[in-house]
């Protein structure tokens, strides 16, 4: 049985007419509407829509339930609002579920399930019928079609990647609307858009350029994809087995890293036990990417160059000595 919960009734519930009166004085007043317009019987089982229904079957089975003329809507409409009847609830949501399922199949190209788009979408219908004020002079139809919609499109972007695609309105707006905007502007669909279109949609939608260079190219991915889904016709192979990386371990980056920052504190220390001049040649003629001759420091300090030379390689023993000694201070290298 239908439970849908709703508003109390204004009046007490001594002033409130017993529920069998009103019944029968509902059955009397459909029995002069017309006749294409029956009501279902309680004992009418709800269409089911799960995996063991496929939805062709489903789509005919919603077909047999009668498309309500606006009095039979309106009585209906009342007696749940006023009695909380649960009858009348399930006959206004099944008349209205083969508009569920056409407002479901615009939302196909999102590569959702059919099935699981109507489902939600009979979700919305249902809170629709729930809060429907038939006096205000319009058709369930009217109403429930953007509870419909708003359901529908909450689980769109629930699902459509793990990513949360919009958070707010004018997000979603632009997420359901991008396409119909780039195939109006003549836009490529699997392509970068010109940065004319970017600031027209931009305006359009009330969204800034990067909103919308980023969400087109997130949807030109078309979603997420299963790493395990095979790659070939032969099953044989999954995506996963393509995206090997063949760059060294995070384990291995750090501690290459962790070493250098060791080396390069022990050698910046180690520099200090040198002399100004020896600091200088050792520097220019190995620490430097573009380093100096032998001839040129030696005119720049008015020696020969084998005393240049004599000099860089003192220069290099102390330092390779200071290193040790520091590292060993440090239990980070070898003092022997």
């Amino acid at each position: 049985m239908w439970l849908l919960p709703g508003d109390a009734s204004k009046g007490s519930l001594k002033s409130m007419p017993t529920m069998k009166g009103p019944m029968k004085t509902m059955s009397e007043a459909e029995k002069n509407l017309p006749a294409r317009a029956a009501p279902v019987s309680s004992g009418s089982a709800m269409p089911s829509l799960g995996p063991e229904q496929s939805l062709n079957r489903y789509l005919a089975e919603i077909r047999k339930f009668p498309v309500l003329t606006a009095e039979q809507e309106y009585m209906l409409a009342k007696r749940y609002q006023e009695h909380q009847d649960p009858e009348a609830a399930k006959q206004l949501v099944t008349s209205h579920l083969r508009l569920v399922a056409k407002i479901a199949m615009g939302y196909r190209g999102y590569g959702l399930p059919v099935a699981e788009l109507i489902a939600e979408g009979n979700i919305g219908l249902m809170q629709g019928v729930k809060k429907f004020e038939p006096d205000r002079g319009f058709r369930l139809a009217t109403y429930a079609m953007w509870w419909i919609k708003a359901s529908m499109q909450e689980f769109i972007l629930r699902s459509w990647s793990l990513v949360k695609m919009g958070t707010t309105a004018a997000q979603k707006k632009l997420f359901f609307n991008l396409r119909r905007m780039k195939k109006n502007l003549d836009a490529y669909e699997d392509s970068d858009l010109h940065p004319d279109q970017v600031k027209k949609i931009a305006t359009d939608l009330g969204v800034s350029e990067t909103e919308v260079v980023n969400m087109n190219r997130r949807m030109m991915m078309g979603g997420d994809a299963s790493l395990n889904v095979s790659f070939n016709e032969d099953g044989e192979g999954q995506w996963q087995d393509m995206l090997q990386d063949n760059g060294p371990l995070q384990d291995q980056l750090v501690e290459e890293a962790q070493e250098a920052s060791n080396r390069h504190s022990l050698l910046v220390e180690a520099m200090d036990s040198l002399g100004e001049r020896e600091r200088h040649i050792l520097t220019q003629r190995r620490l430097t990417d573009d380093p100096q001759t032998l001839e040129e420091l030696s005119q720049e300090y008015g020696v020969s160059r084998e005393r240049v030379r004599q000099i860089e390689v003192r220069a290099f023993e102390k330092l390779q000595k200071a290193m040790l000694r520091i590292g060993g201070e440090r239990r980070l290298l070898s003092a022997a």
